[in-house]
């Protein structure tokens, strides 16, 4: 109607991106030309206005000379903010120290192995508009680029999760995943050591939604996972999926104390009929090494939670950011001789 005032264009969704750099040197340079085409303003599908306004790169003391190249980079952009930590904590607790030093509205987390293309950020915030989702993780059409068997053991390792401990979608995590701001500097000020990323977030974001993407090969260089840092990671997963596995062993122990009570009346029946029984060293041997094995594996799990408490009781950082090595002490060339 004429006369009206215009209503003001809506402002752009304001994005961090954030990357946790282990053995980036040959692969940041290409991935930070990709994201920087998202630093100009741009419109999503869906009609959003949005853009790129930090790319926080954290250090997580690699085997390459990822520092170097984060250095350059950052002298080069000025979009780009290295964040460097006091030595090497992991995945998860790199992406918390760069979610903890995130600006932006909304925090989009990546690999650095040029995986995740970072033109499906766009298609991930309407996703999150769409279903009002405070996190949104990529869901890959095309499978997990790994070898079949980590693959197939990612995949089981995650049903079975899912299916006796987590009250969650274990299966939806992933870590190309974008979540409000908010959101995440929150879960990164309040995580303690040893909590699974993801189970975090749940514990604060509700139900996280899922967007299809198409990941990309990995590239020629090996892969920083381990048998054994895989091992580690399902099974902080597990630890930080809730108590519910310590209710688990619980029925475990009362269903083996009915099945000794089943046996007792057994005995005392069969003693009263005039029954014989033969002695077997094979069947006492089994059921003391179930048994046995039943009592280990509940004081190893219940040790296990108590392991985690104890660090976080006597205060153990779950990351230290500190500053770059080269402008500090360490980083301080010798005077020369004194004449």
């Amino acid at each position: 109607m004429a006369g009206e005032p215009e209503q003001p264009a809506p402002a752009p969704h304001l994005i961090s991106v954030v990357v946790p750099v282990y053995a980036g040197e040959l692969t940041l340079p290409m991935l930070l030309k990709e994201i920087l085409v998202l630093t100009q303003e741009f419109s999503t599908s869906a009609g959003h206005l949005a853009k790129i306004v930090e790319v926080v790169l954290v250090h997580d003391h690699g085997p390459d000379d990822s520092a170097r190249v984060i250095r350059e980079l950052a002298a080069e952009h000025p979009v780009v903010r290295p964040v460097w930590l006091s030595r090497n904590y992991g995945q998860h607790a790199a992406t918390l120290a760069g979610m903890a030093s995130a600006g932006g509205e909304w925090i989009v987390t990546l690999d650095e192995d040029g995986q995740h293309d970072p033109a499906d950020i766009p298609a991930l915030l309407d996703r999150a508009m769409e279903q009002q989702a405070g996190v949104v993780y990529a869901r890959p059409v095309n499978g997990r680029q790994h070898g079949w068997f980590r693959n197939a053991a990612s995949s089981a390792s995650k049903r079975l999760v899912d299916l006796l401990v987590a009250e969650g979608n274990v299966r939806a995590y992933h870590s190309y995943r974008l979540m409000l701001g908010e959101v995440g500097r929150g879960v990164a000020a309040y995580a303690g050591v040893g909590v699974y990323l993801d189970v975090a977030l749940g514990w604060v974001a509700g139900t996280a939604a899922t967007c299809p993407v198409t990941l990309r090969a990995e590239g020629t260089r090996p892969s920083g996972y381990r048998l054994s840092t895989l091992l580690s990671h399902f099974w902080r997963l597990v630890l930080t999926s809730g108590t519910r596995l310590l209710r688990l062993v619980a029925v475990l122990g009362a269903v083996l104390a009915l099945l000794g009570l089943a046996f007792a009346v057994f005995l005392v029946l069969n003693k009263l009929f005039g029954g014989a029984i033969q002695p077997g060293w094979t069947s006492v041997m089994v059921v003391v090494l179930v048994g046995t094995g039943a009592m280990m594996l509940t004081l190893g799990i219940m040790a296990e939670y108590l392991g985690v408490a104890v660090d976080m009781a006597m205060g153990k950082p779950l990351y230290l950011i500190s500053a770059d090595p080269l402008a500090g002490p360490l980083g301080r060339p010798p005077a020369g001789r004194r004449r």
